[in-house]
């Protein structure tokens, strides 16, 4: 150790006389050198390396914390959010989903308006979705390839590769995802409409719809949006419902894949009459069945409400189909029978699903839903249906904003409409009497 302690002493002793040496030498130059320009300058230049050696320092530094901070996220992850070490974590596949679904919800929160995301929120976004996509690059397959030995003959082997589903979703999940940002990027400079908080006077407040009163107010020009301003927010809007049709499509497609949990099944009742009720049960089981007219009848006046009508009927459709897998094997004439009508109810009820979410895209999670997740134990489906529902969710918003203030342009359009009929009213009331001289002959009376 003593040794150690003076060959470490012998070190900074040399490095210390080689700076003393360095300045020495470039305080000679100073004062020997001419007045010329170019010799004064050699002072700025040796500090020129200082700097260029101070950069790498401070990305070393950063990457060194981004590392310890993924690596707490991901002891947190192995532990399944237990971090008390008791063993009682979720699985690791409903843990990548909720860390997905509260790092949604931390950056984007509420999205009450038309606005560019933060940098600092954004880098994190895209720092800490890039962390849990990692994860599926190690998801693999083994698939058949074409082998070539080297005696020239061709033999077929199993190869690992990413799993197909992986292979084409994480991708169009980023796109979309940058489509998204990209679309609330563009709302930077636009000028057109504003907010008021909801707090404001009466004199100052904006618009807002009804059925969104905790939301600031909208507030246009007079005389709404200009032409070429309603347009761009059209397309905005477009773009957005782009992005939340292709989400919607994948996470849908990732659910059908998860298995149904038995502790599901077991809540189930024993026939669909039960699971729907007696006037949902008939107005799907007539004999000519219009699902438009279906949903029309139907109360939806809360989400709550269909949010119950989403779980009875998909429960009614599980019930159907298993039914049909258990009397498959029976081969008479009225088992087949059961079999097709209960084959069609089947598709009605998947066509009033399809159309609930159509019509309810922000709708939240059903009953089955939630127990596939919590039974999941595949990453890669966790990891898709996450990602797929977060953005399914944000855009859905985006889109509800855009009409919030495409609402707000309707109804200056209206106000500034119905004022200039009153003033075409009046001048030509002015106009008639003028005409027709009732003025003058008034006067001479």
């Amino acid at each position: 150790m003593a040794d150690e302690e003076q060959t470490s002493d012998q070190i900074l002793e040399e490095d210390t006389m080689q700076e003393e040496q360095s300045t020495d030498v470039i305080q000679t130059d100073d004062i020997s050198g001419s007045d010329d320009s170019p010799k004064q300058e050699k002072p700025e230049n040796t500090e020129k390396p200082e700097n260029t050696k101070e950069k790498p320092k401070s990305v070393k530094e950063k990457l060194k914390r981004d590392m310890e901070q993924m690596k707490e996220k991901f002891s947190k992850l192995l532990l399944g959010e237990d971090m008390s070490g008791g063993g009682k974590g979720v699985s690791s596949a409903l843990a990548l989903s909720n860390v997905i679904t509260n790092l949604a919800a931390s950056v984007f929160g509420e999205q009450h308006k038309l606005a560019p995301m933060k940098e600092d929120s954004k880098k994190r976004w895209r720092k800490e979705v890039d962390w849990v996509l990692s994860v599926t690059n190690y998801i693999s397959e083994f698939v058949p390839v074409q082998h070539t030995a080297r005696d020239g003959s061709n033999m077929e082997i199993m190869v690992t590769k990413q799993r197909k589903d992986l292979i084409m979703n994480i991708p169009a999940l980023k796109k979309l995802d940058k489509m998204l940002t990209d679309c609330l990027d563009n709302f930077k400079d636009q000028k057109e409409f504003w907010y008021v908080s909801k707090d404001a006077n009466e004199s100052e407040k904006g618009v807002q719809r009804n059925d969104k009163w905790w939301l600031p107010t909208v507030k246009v020009p007079p005389g709404g949006l200009s032409e070429d301003s309603r347009k761009w927010m059209q397309k905005q809007k477009d773009c957005a419902n782009q992005v939340l049709k292709a989400s919607m499509a994948i996470n849908a497609e990732v659910l059908a894949e998860m298995q149904i949990p038995e502790t599901y099944l077991e809540t189930l009742p024993k026939n669909a009459r039960d699971s729907l009720g007696e006037t949902i049960y008939k107005s799907i089981t007539v004999e000519f069945f219009d699902s438009g007219q279906f949903l029309a009848s139907m109360d939806f006046s809360s989400e709550h409400k269909v949010l119950d009508l989403k779980n009875k009927v998909e429960a009614s459709m599980i019930i159907w189909k298993r039914k049909m897998t258990q009397k498959e094997s029976r081969s008479s004439w009225g088992s087949s029978a059961k079999m097709e009508r209960r084959e069609l109810f089947e598709e009605r009820a998947e066509t009033i699903l399809l159309l609930l979410k159509q019509r309810f895209p922000g709708l939240p999670q059903s009953s089955l839903e939630m127990s596939k997740i919590e039974s999941n134990k595949d990453v890669g489906h966790a990891v898709l249906e996450s990602y797929s529902r977060v953005l399914e969710s944000l855009a859905n918003t985006v889109m509800n904003r855009i009409e919030d203030v495409l609402y707000a342009d309707e109804v200056a359009q209206n106000s500034s409409e119905s004022n200039d009929e009153e003033s075409d009213q009046t001048s030509t009331s002015t106009t008639i009497s003028d005409v027709m001289g009732w003025k003058g002959a008034q006067g001479e009376t």
